[in-house]
Formats: structure tokens, sequence, C-alpha cells
């Protein structure tokens, strides 16, 4: 894929993240959550869509599915300077929240959504300290090997 094709996918890809986030925002509103509460679940849910799954090579929101390990594991840890434990449950629980919105509308299958939260119960815990060992300066990084 040269550069023009990939600018022209994730175009693609972005706008149809928006019809999802934006039908995400609307069940978030009928909930009844409050405005900061809705906020911060559309901006995690945006930065995953958006910037992590089209990062290097466009993905899906479907695809993303199988894109969490990769993404609160390592990415959010080592690349987003506001990686904390407290934002890596956040993130967790937007991104379920999310996708759960999805497999309600139809957009991913049982299958894709029990995975995803499967990976993140198995794994929440390891990421929550690989993170607080990253974070601190006086302990050798998770993340050496790589």
């Amino acid at each position: 894929m040269n550069y023009q094709e990939y600018e022209e996918r994730c175009e693609s890809i972005k706008e149809k993240n928006n019809e999802y986030i934006n039908l995400f925002q609307s069940e978030l509103i009928q909930q009844g959550l409050s405005v900061k509460t809705i906020n911060k679940h559309i901006d995690n849910v945006d930065f995953y869509l958006n910037d992590f799954l089209i990062w290097s090579e466009p993905k899906t929101m479907a695809e993303g599915c199988f894109e969490i390990r990769e993404f609160l594991g390592y990415f959010f840890i080592r690349k987003c300077m506001w990686s904390t434990p407290a934002s890596i449950r956040s993130n967790a629980s937007s991104l379920k929240k999310f996708y759960k919105c999805m497999l309600s509308y139809g957009h991913i299958e049982k299958e894709q959504y029990e995975g995803l939260c499967e990976t993140i119960k198995d794994n929440l815990d390891g990421w929550i300290a690989d993170c607080k060992q990253y974070n601190d300066i006086s302990q050798p990084s998770p993340f050496d090997y790589f």
C-alpha cells in the first residue's frame, strides 16, 4: 500500500469510526451518565480507534477486538505519557462498554466481544503492574527485552 492509499484507508476508517462513536455516545447519554464520564469514555475510545488502530497498518473497529493486548499491555504504557494504573483501568472499562454497544447493534460478533473481555480479565492485573514498574524510575523497565 502506498502512502496515498494508506491515507485514503485511514480517512475511510475514521469516518466509519466516528459513526460508531456517535452511536456509543448516544447509548451513554441514554444510560444517564454524567457529561464528564461520557467524555472520558469517548476520549478513550476515540484514541483507540482513530490513533492506535490506524497507527502503523490501518485496522477497522472490528479488528480492534484482537488488538487490546498490544494496546493496553504495551503501546499505552510505553507511548502515552499519561499512562497510569488508573488510566489503564479507565481505558479497559471504556473499551469493554464500547464493544458491548457494538455487539448490541450487530457490528461485531459475540465471540469477538467475549474474546476482548477475556483478554482484559486475564491480563489487566499484569498490565497495571507493568505500568507501575515502567513509571517507577527506580525499577528496571518491564519492556527491557524489546
